[in-house]
Order: C-alpha cells, then sequence, then structure tokens
C-alpha cells in the first residue's frame, strides 16, 4: 500500500495561513484519505518483548516478588507475549534441582560478541517463578529450546517440564535460534536449510513422545529467508505448528559507523536485516504453511544496540513506525528484544537497582493503543518518506496516526468531508533525547486540517463534518 502519491493539497495551503510566517516556513503540507476497511485486525497478544534464556539462570528475574517488573509488563500491556530464547538459549541447559551456590548473575541483556553465555542453567524453580510472573501480568510465553549444542534427549525432557509447569500461558517452542547462522559456529561450512529441516524434524520427534501436546513454532532465523521458506513447506506435515517466525533489525553491527540514528529513521535503512523489497518472502510462507507469522526477536541496531541511538526518542518513533507497520501487514506480534542495560531493551535496570522506562517503551505503548482494532486503507499525498500514515477502526471509533520523522511540522488535509481530533501524542525535547519522552492524551478540537509536529507520533479522532 503506497502512502506516498506526490501531490500537494491546496486546502492545507490555504489552512496553513491560520500560523504565524515563521511557522508556515517550517510546516509541511500534504493530503490524505482513508479508504476501505481491510480484512486485518490486530490481535490481542500483538505486543510482544523477548529476553535471552539465559536470564532464567536467576530465578527470581521472572517472578512475582519482582514487583517492579511485574507493573511496568502490566503497564505495558494488558496482554502480551514474553519470548525467551536469543543467542544465550543456544548455550543453556535445564535442570529439574535448583542450582547450588550463587547465582551467576542479577541481570543478562542482549547477546552480543562479547557474552559470556557458558554455564547457564533453568532450573524447574525458575519454570514456576516464570509461571507466577506470566499469571500476574497475563502474558504468554514463546519458548526457545538449545538445538545448536543441545541434545534431541535433552530437549525432550525440558520440554515436558516446561509444558506442566507454564500450562496455558505457553504458546509454543521454537527449536533453535537463528539456525540459518549455524555455519561455521556449531555447524559445518557447507550446513544449509535441508540440514536445518532434518534436525528439526528429529527434535520434534523426540519431543512429541514426551510430551505430545507440544505446540511449535519455527524456524526463528535471523536474515537467510530460503529457512523461512523451508520451514513453511514442512509446516502443513505437522498440525502441531502453529506460527512462523523470524527475527528484525532495522541495522547492524553496533560498530558499523552507518549505524547513526539518520538511518534509523530511514524507510529503507541500510545494514537492515530485511528489506522491503523481500517481504513478500514472508507472504508467500504464510500462505504455503496456513499459518499466521509473528516477529520473534528485533530491535533497532543488532549486537547490542549503540549507543546515542538505540537509547534515544528515535527508536521510540522507530519502533511506534515498525510496530503499526507489522500491524497493517496483519502480523500476529513483535517481540522487542531486551534485558538487563542494553542499550535498546525497553526496560533497563535490575531488581536490586530498580528499573527504568528507556524511549522505546513509549513507542511500543503508543502502537498498544491499536490492539484489537481493524486496519483502515491510508492514502497519504505530498508527504516526504520520512512521514507515515495508519487508519484504524474499533469500538472508540475510527482514528488516524500520523508518524512525523522528519524537522519540520505537518499540515494534513483530511479529504471526504473527515475532521480529525487530536488525542494523543508521543513526543520529547530532541530526537536525540534519552529522558523526558512524553505519552500524553490531548484534546484539541475538529478540523479538517490537522497539524502534527516535527519529530512525533500523533492519534487523532476522527469523524464527518
Amino acid at each position: 500500500m503506497d502512502r506516498r502519491r506526490f501531490l500537494v493539497g491546496a486546502t492545507a495551503m490555504a489552512a496553513a495561513t491560520r500560523w504565524s510566517a515563521a511557522e508556515q516556513s517550517n510546516i509541511s503540507q500534504v493530503s490524505l484519505t482513508i479508504g476501505s476497511v481491510l480484512p486485518v485486525s490486530v490481535p490481542k497478544e500483538f505486543v510482544g518483548l523477548s529476553y535471552e534464556s539465559a536470564q532464567l539462570a536467576n530465578p527470581e528475574f521472572f517472578s512475582v516478588k519482582n514487583k517492579e517488573l511485574v507493573r511496568l509488563f502490566r503497564e505495558l500491556a494488558p496482554n502480551g507475549n514474553l519470548r525467551l530464547g536469543g543467542g544465550s538459549s543456544e548455550y543453556t541447559t535445564y535442570s529439574d534441582e535448583a542450582v547450588a551456590g550463587p547465582m551467576p548473575f542479577e541481570v543478562f541483556g542482549p547477546d552480543t560478541s562479547k557474552t559470556a553465555k557458558k554455564g547457564t542453567v533453568t532450573s524447574a524453580l525458575a519454570l514456576k517463578n516464570l509461571r507466577g510472573f506470566l499469571d500476574a501480568v497475563n502474558w504468554s510465553c514463546l519458548y526457545g529450546l538449545n538445538l545448536g549444542q543441545g541434545t534431541a534427549e535433552a530437549a525432550a525432557h525440558e520440554t515436558a517440564a516446561v509444558q506442566r509447569i507454564l500450562g496455558p500461558r505457553l504458546l509454543a517452542f521454537q527449536i533453535g535460534n537463528e539456525p540459518d547462522s549455524f555455519r561455521n559456529r556449531f555447524r559445518a561450512a557447507s550446513y544449509g536449510p535441508a540440514d536445518f529441516i532434518a534436525e528439526w524434524e528429529r527434535f520434534h520427534s523426540a519431543i512429541v513422545k514426551v510430551t505430545p501436546q507440544a505446540r511449535f513454532a519455527g524456524p526463528d532465523i535471523s536474515n537467510k529467508l530460503p529457512y523461512l521458506t523451508a520451514f513453511a513447506e514442512i509446516a502443513p506435515k505437522y498440525p502441531d505448528v502453529v506460527l512462523l517466525t523470524s527475527h528484525y533489525y532495522a541495522m547492524g553491527p553496533a560498530s558499523s559507523p552507518e549505524a547513526t540514528l539518520d538511518n534509523l529513521l530511514s524507510p529503507y535503512p541500510k545494514l537492515t536485516t530485511l528489506k522491503r523489497r523481500d517481504l513478500h518472502v514472508i507472504a508467500e510462507a504464510q500462505a504455503t504453511a496456513h499459518l499466521p507469522y509473528r516477529m520473534s526477536e528485533g530491535n533497532s541496531c543488532w549486537d547490542g544496540g549503540k549507543a546515542g541511538v538505540s537509547d534515544t526518542f528515535a527508536s521510540a518513533l522507530w519502533c511506534a513506525d515498525y510496530m503499526l507497520q507489522c500491524a497493517a501487514r496483519g502480523w500476529a506480534g513483535v517481540n522487542l528484544h531486551g534485558g538487563g542495560n542494553g542499550y535498546y531493551t525497553p526496560i533497563a535496570g535490575a531488581p536490586s537497582t530498580g528499573f527504568i522506562r528507556r524511549p522505546e517503551y513509549f513507542g511500543i505503548k503508543f502502537a498498544q493503543r491499536f490492539v484489537g482494532t481493524t486496519v483502515l486503507g491510508v492514502t497519504l499525498t505530498g508527504a516526504s518518506p520520512l512521514v507515515d500514515a495508519f487508519a484504524f477502526e474499533s469500538s472508540r471509533g475510527r482514528e488516524l496516526v500520523l508518524i512525523n520523522k522528519t524537522s519540520q511540522d505537518l499540515a494534513c488535509e483530511l479529504g471526504d468531508g473527515i475532521a480529525g481530533s487530536l488525542v494523543l501524542t508521543l513526543t520529547a525535547p530532541a530526537i536525540d533525547a534519552k529522558e523526558g519522552v512524553r505519552l500524553a492524551a490531548e484534546h484539541g478540537g475538529f478540523d479538517r486540517v490537522i497539524k502534527a509536529q516535527a519529530y512525533s507520533a500523533s492519534v487523532f479522532r476522527l469523524r464527518k463534518q
């Protein structure tokens, strides 16, 4: 759907005279029309977070005792999905017994090339505490298993415990994390999609013999789409496969000089792990497998995020925009990766020191507003590629979103006799601000020409005039 057909709305030009001459010099004029209702609804568990499996080595983290974290999850979304996996899942083992000795760490951040991952153990106690946490926040769990260095027998034993303890809170198991990156790490250089499928089927067979009620998602790849295609082709053979998954990072690695704030805001960022021209592969995989798709791990910049980019307001605008793009495509959900004090984590901190909401947290919460809504078609005319528009219908009526990632204010003429009233804004003191992010209710009057300030995300209630 093209939201940027370039014509300038004459009414918007005229309406701009309501502002001062100084304001007009910094206002971009566009026009917009709302189309028909699309066959796309945003699922109730669309919002998700992703943490490393290694975090379970501290059984007190995902626990009802961690009251502050419980509160932040509940504030973020009344329903959501917690995915546990990441690079550390290929090093983690499971034990029915509690691990003796002190915890190896309090918090575990995003996996990077420098992360020490060995020796992390998930215990039955950690799973019991996790179940209590999930009950308290009313979220489900997508649980990753060790394929890279684990055995089918060990996976079957762990799966039985997870299924028994998490019960209805368990969405599905994922066998392996980023298997398309196993070559020259856990497998030979010749390792490819067919090799992964053979291993997946062997693990699957061992698991269902012990836990026949288990459900699965996958292939949880990094960026090599032939693995997704191969998995989609075998999925119809297995009714217990309920979801397709893969990862997305807007750019990376963090060490790249091109991993910049401007690049993050670009509609076609350099270094992205999935280009827009390849989105059709995901749609084709869904059609082949007859399954929904979820982006199960991703964020602004892989390899832990980048200081001054991933921890700024730019990440909040990027996040809100990206999540609504995913919603408009009909995807089942988005799990933003984080943990510890990683630069891109939406929630940073630890139980002993307290937690803070990073800017991205507010971008996720902005997108959460549209869970349960139906998507409408939108045509945005005359806008910069850095402006996106979305429209939704719900019990609140129809609402329009304008995400303005430019340094200019935006005046937008609404067509078809529609007027809009500002009801919510996501703003900050500056695009590179690390603090002062504001997600606030607004109370504007209805007008045919609406205004979105520079570097902001805005929601407008719509009505016929």
